[in-house]
């Protein structure tokens, strides 16, 4: 039988789909399919599949699209910058960053010595989180019980010129320093309930998405199953609802603890009696007792990822915090109590609340880094950020934010109290917060200048690669004039996007100064015990003016930026563009579950990830198609997490489609125990079909295998095409055309991290991905047949097609330096497999 005539009897290729996931920003589905007519297939508000509205019926018509996929766009930007109350999460930002500690531990080898130094890691990272929690609401408590209840309300000249506080002043029954507080604590005993209530809610609306049933391998201990392909990755129900209990309860015991401390004291130093003073010391033991319960509760078990955990600690989410809420109105109950002598003069002492807490953080840091580095030790990788102390530098960032957060807050309040006069200057309305926080204000100056010198090092040496690189921009388009301004602008983008490679350097000089400066600041206040300006008085007239100039210029950048903060999401909660933009923090920030801090913000992967999960296991198992996952930017991280997830059965009728791709250029360095070159290997080993495409122009995008030389291309290689065995192709011409010409009469544009498929590349690389999932009887009878992978022209006018919109990932024009001869699958006559693919 003729070869065009067997093709006529064999009944169509099964459908094809390509699911497009955006990247950070977002983008509505119009832009994504390129069609103002789009349809919301499955879904809801927040996170949806959308296709045009001609493709609606793709599955009941595959005659329709032959040669060419239906495309759908998975639109997931709402899970991170949906309605106004997103604003809000500004103020979890320090959870976020210390959050984000725990996932970035060194990568090691699953047997040995490593587990036990894993566990530790993560106990140590789980302790930082709960001391952040135990700072804000100290914070809280500094505010309201210390400057307000304690300080303000004691004092006849703060209370005069603000009579909302009237009813506080002596002599009233509200007068007395214990009735003060105890109200004075419901502040922050509320900001622990609303914290409590955000975790929660945010969990049902977020997290609280299990993975389809058999949709991943258990992951037995030895064999070294990469952990994002587990079952339980992505359902962190046990360790969020644990955790959550645990930082309530601590949050509900700091308060008893500030309410009860000065007023256990008085009984013990006035005399008020045999029953109240053993009242106190009866509060006391309970409240160490209860603060080794959560001690207990943090540090004894971390994340179970062999299995979608659907179990509850019932007596420690249950008891922890309910018991903890009792102490804390037994412990009110007791500070109202009937003191008539008592009175309140000076502060709290938050001083050294606030310095245990800093020393604290301090010594787990170190630790943290002990432990980093006997685990990058273990399993040695150059490419990892910081030679593993990325996790380290991290957790440092988010106490440094934290501490400049809570203490921000207290100079402000302090400063609106005390009038026109200085903190802690004679005749001042309050004594005004502790002096920690005014030491800690003073590292600012010096912190911002070694950043700035900082910067400019790293903005010379940006001036003088763009200088190397403009000198042979030109040679990559042949046949095209040199212009000089164009090629300084090619070579300026390239070399702007090569300074993403220098960030480890500004964490770890941030984290270090910040270490170096908050030790510095802590022994200047525990030792002088006055504000940095006091301390100095009387010193070399350089050293007092440097040190009264830090003291100003700290408290001034401090309420600058607890302003611009303040605006900034104000701003966020009214107008959805600027909420955008700050979604964009979150967007990469929480990514990661919450493993460390359960009022972090809600981890949209754990929505997203099972939503791709179920909608590739749902349509291939439904159809029978050929899938093509395609993820630009943050997407491509989803689209690998979730093709992570799937069964065997599934993924091999799966093909993953990456550009821009942070894997291995982001993600690979930060977190190497998840996207290191071990689990991005294992993922090649899983999907035969991966192709990535990358540009020398993008900051964010890069590579996600290493080359075999280990040698990284140089930015102005021109892209060759890439072997059968490899996954990246790239760097891609960037811009697509040099000059102006004939055929391209206007500038081109220098893409960077965008528009992608502007590149004839991408549907180049997509269809040869679809047709090595076709399989090896289907290619080798195309062969036959000479038709490679284009339809046969019967196709097309054996059933009428509706109207379609063009797909613009398909450019008419193709632009320079793309080799068509090794892209195209009909190129492949020898070979078993079409070039270009991945696998």
């Amino acid at each position: 039988m003729h070869p065009l005539a067997l093709e006529l009897l064999t009944p169509p290729r099964p459908l094809a789909l390509e699911l497009r996931v955006h990247g950070v920003h977002g983008a509505p589905p119009e832009e994504l399919l390129g069609d103002p007519r789009t349809v919301r297939i499955t879904g809801d508000s927040t996170a949806a599949v959308f296709r045009r509205a001609a493709d609606v019926d793709a599955e009941a018509h595959p005659e329709w699209y032959a040669g060419r996929p239906v495309v759908e766009a998975y639109c997931w930007s709402r899970l991170t910058s949906g309605n106004g109350s997103r604003a809000l999460w500004l103020l979890l930002l320090p959870f976020m960053v210390v959050n984000l500690a725990h996932w970035a531990r060194p990568a090691a080898p699953a047997t040995g010595p490593a587990p036990r130094a894993v566990r530790t890691y993560g106990v140590l990272v789980r302790v930082l989180a709960l001391s952040l929690t135990l700072l804000l609401i100290a914070a809280a408590c500094e505010v309201a019980l210390d400057l307000l209840a304690w300080q303000c309300a004691g004092s006849a000249a703060c209370t005069g010129s603000r009579s909302w506080l009237g009813f506080l002043e002596p002599g009233g029954w509200w007068g007395q320093p214990g009735r003060r507080l105890a109200l004075g604590a419901l502040v922050p005993a509320a900001l622990t309930g609303l914290l409590w209530y955000l975790s929660n809610r945010t969990w049902s609306a977020y997290e609280s998405q299990p993975p389809p049933a058999d949709t991943a391998v258990l992951a037995a201990e030895p064999d070294g199953t990469p952990a994002l392909g587990r079952p339980g990755f992505w359902y962190g129900r046990r360790i969020v609802a644990r955790l959550r209990a645990a930082h309530t309860a601590a949050g509900l015991l700091i308060v008893a603890a500030a309410v009860a401390a000065p007023t256990a004291r008085y009984d013990r130093r006035a005399g008020g009696g045999p029953v109240l003073e053993a009242l106190g010391w009866a509060v006391e033991a309970a409240l160490a007792a209860g603060a080794v319960a959560v001690a207990w509760v943090v540090c004894r078990r971390g994340r179970t990822e062999d299995r979608a955990d659907h179990r509850l600690d019932r007596a420690a989410v249950t008891l922890l915090p309910g018991s903890a809420l009792a102490l804390l109105a037994a412990v009110l109950f007791y500070a109202g109590w009937s003191r008539p002598g008592w009175t309140s003069t000076g502060r709290l002492p938050g001083d050294f609340a606030f310095g245990v807490l800093m020393l604290g953080q301090g010594c787990c840091v170190l630790l943290l880094a002990a432990v980093a580095v006997r685990l990058y030790r273990l399993a040695p990788d150059p490419a990892t950020a910081l030679y593993g102390l990325g996790g380290p530098g991290i957790a440092m960032l988010g106490c440094a934010l934290g501490g400049v957060m809570s203490g921000g807050v207290a100079q402000r309040v302090a400063d609106w109290l005390d009038g026109g006069t200085s903190p802690s200057s004679a005749g001042a309305p309050v004594p005004a917060p502790p002096v920690l926080l005014s030491w800690q204000a003073a590292v600012l100056p010096p912190l911002l200048l070694v950043l700035a010198l900082l910067a400019a090092w790293f903005a010379v040496r940006g001036v003088l690669a763009r200088r190397r690189l403009a000198a042979g921009v030109a040679a990559e388009y042949p046949g095209e004039p040199p212009d000089e301004n164009r090629s300084r602008r090619i070579a300026g983008a390239r070399a702007a996007a090569a300074l993403t490679d220098s960030a480890p350097w500004f964490v770890a000089a941030v984290s270090g100064i910040t270490l170096l400066l908050g030790g510095g600041a802590l022994a200047g206040a525990w030792l002088s015990g006055q504000v940095p300006g006091e301390a100095a008085r009387g010193a070399h007239p350089l050293l007092e003016t440097a040190a009264r100039a830090a003291q100003d210029a700290g408290s001034w950048l401090i309420g600058l930026g607890i302003a611009a903060f303040v605006a900034w999401g104000r701003r966020a909660y009214r107008d959805p563009a600027a909420r955008r933009t700050i979604g964009v923090l979150w967007d990469v920030g929480t990514f990661w579950p919450r493993a460390a801090h359960p009022f972090a913000p809600p981890c949209y992967a754990e929505r997203a990830v099972p939503d791709l999960t179920w909608r590739m296991t749902g349509w291939t198992g439904r159809t029978g198609g050929r899938l093509v996952i395609s993820g630009h930017s943050q997407g491509s991280v989803l689209a690998a997490a979730a093709v992570w997830q799937l069964p065997p059965q599934v993924r091999r009728r799966v093909a993953l489609l990456t550009y821009g791709s942070p894997l291995r250029r982001l993600y690979g360095r930060w977190f190497p125990a998840y996207f290191g070159p071990g689990p991005i290997a294992a993922l090649h080993a899983d999907i035969d079909c991966w192709r990535n495409l990358w540009r020398a122009t993008d900051p964010i995008g890069g590579p996600v295998l290493p080359p075999a030389d280990t040698t990284p291309p140089g930015p102005a290689a021109p892209p060759a095409p890439s072997p059968a065995d490899s996954v990246d192709r790239g760097p891609l011409a960037d811009p697509l055309a040099y000059g102006r010409s004939a055929r391209h009469p206007l500038p081109a544009p220098i893409l960077g991290h965008f528009d992608y498929q502007a590149d004839p590349a991408f549907a180049a690389e997509r269809d040869a991905l679809l047709a090595r999932l076709a399989g090896p009887a289907r290619r080798a009878r195309f062969r036959r047949t000479g038709h490679g992978n284009t339809p046969a022209p019967h196709s097309a006018a054996a059933v009428p097609a509706p109207p379609v919109t063009p797909d613009p990932a398909t450019p008419a024009v193709p632009g320079p330096r793309v080799n068509k001869a090794s892209t195209a699958p009909e190129a492949s006559e020898g070979s078993g497999d079409p070039p270009g693919t991945g696998g």
